[in-house]
């Protein structure tokens, strides 16, 4: 099997240092960083158990959980603090350079007094000083009882007392984000759930994602202790994700393994980037059949990805030199593939339901997908996967 990269180890080669085990280094990161919690369900802010994400390693900078209860600006969800090194820059740049939040969402913050230097709010254009303190209160998107209930269609591929399995589309958010509360799978699941009861339904519990423009299989807890089940599966990598990618050229007809850590870019907050410094990420492959030659030779890939980063599957793939056919951030530069949008889809779940045991969803080729290709005719190599998947 073949290994594209572990930039951690290899920088640690660099450096004369033998390489680290990387569980080790999960483990570390979990005692120190991990704040022990009750099992809630609801949108979970922060992937998995509310997990914190990684501030950029150059700033003295704290994340912490502040008490959930009101402030003058409302319900506050997580509090972000920072201390200025250096002066002269615009509040609204300096957070979006040292947090993930941007720009846009740092100015209605602030427009709604939940940005403060030194406790007094400030507008966005405010210039910072060396050694002030700047407190950022993010809400949630709405009250948790406030979560509206819309007629948005649904493929549904299972539903029980305790999880709901769907096919989602692409183009679909997941769940509700500050400044976007409306129009998700969330708020169509808690519509659906509403219809068939009779009486507001609570907060569904989505435990795994899928980006806005991937399609597939997705499976959403609908009880407290459903969703801890499956949080757990997916902490422990228990969770069987198999994902369909078409790529821009040919990997081999060997299986590989991308190993290389991933953290946001600095510079362009959309993308991950593969940094000794990122969080470990490990992604497996295969290919299952090829189309054409030369510039224009694609390759659908089975994808199973170890552990679940940010864009893990997208950034890796484009690590690996075989990027993602319409990927418009990983891309190759003069995509005129005429997609619409990037090709990934999941494709199969295998998970331990509570009641119902170990079972396996498919969710069928997206059509777009799927006309795609055999826009291209028929393959020149395939494997015995192949004939299951179209």
């Amino acid at each position: 099997m073949a290994r594209v990269g572990n930039a951690r180890d290899a920088a640690r080669r660099c450096l004369r240092k033998s390489p680290r085990s990387r569980y080790a280094g999960i483990r570390g990161r979990l005692r120190r960083r991990r704040r022990r919690r009750g099992p809630v369900l609801g949108v979970q802010r922060r992937r998995l158990l509310d997990r914190r994400r990684h501030l950029r390693r150059d700033v003295r900078a704290l994340v912490r959980g502040a008490p959930r209860g009101q402030t003058k600006a409302g319900v506050v969800g997580e509090r972000i603090a920072l201390r200025v090194d250096e002066g002269g820059e615009r509040v609204d740049r300096f957070l979006a350079a040292h947090s993930l939040l941007s720009r846009s969402a740092i100015a209605r913050l602030a427009k709604d007094g939940h940005v403060r230097v030194d406790g007094a709010a400030v507008e966005p254009a405010y210039k910072v000083r060396a050694g002030q303190e700047l407190v950022v209160d993010v809400p949630d998107a709405e009250p948790a009882l406030s979560l509206a209930a819309e007629d948005i269609p649904i493929d549904v591929l299972y539903e029980d007392a305790d999880v709901l399995v769907v096919n989602k589309p692409a183009g679909l958010v997941v769940h509700p984000a500050y400044g976007h509360a409306t129009g998700t799978l969330v708020n169509a699941v808690v519509g659906r759930i509403t219809a068939e009861t009779g009486r507001a339904a609570s907060r569904p519990g989505i435990v795994h994602r899928l980006d806005k423009d991937t399609s597939g299989v997705l499976i959403i807890a609908k009880t407290d202790v459903a969703h801890l089940a499956l949080a757990r599966q997916l902490q422990a990598k228990e969770f069987g994700k198999e994902y369909l990618a078409l790529v821009w050229g040919d990997p081999g007809a060997a299986p590989a393994v991308v190993e290389a850590p991933l953290e946001r870019d600095p510079d362009d907050r959309r993308r991950m980037v593969v940094r000794a410094t990122g969080r470990d990420a490990v992604t497996r492959f295969a290919r299952v059949a090829v189309w054409g030659a030369g510039a224009g030779r694609r390759s659908l890939l089975h994808v199973r990805p170890v552990t679940g980063r940010t864009h893990q599957i997208r950034a890796h793939l484009a690590y690996a030199g075989v990027p993602i056919v319409g990927d418009p951030v990983y891309g190759k530069r003069g995509d005129r593939s005429g997609l619409g949008r990037q090709f990934l889809h999941a494709w199969r779940l295998t998970v331990r339901l509570p009641r119902a045991g170990e079972r396996t969803f498919t969710a069928p080729l997206a059509a777009d997908l799927r006309a795609y290709l055999e826009s291209l005719g028929e393959p020149v190599s395939t494997t015995a996967l192949f004939d299951g998947i179209r």
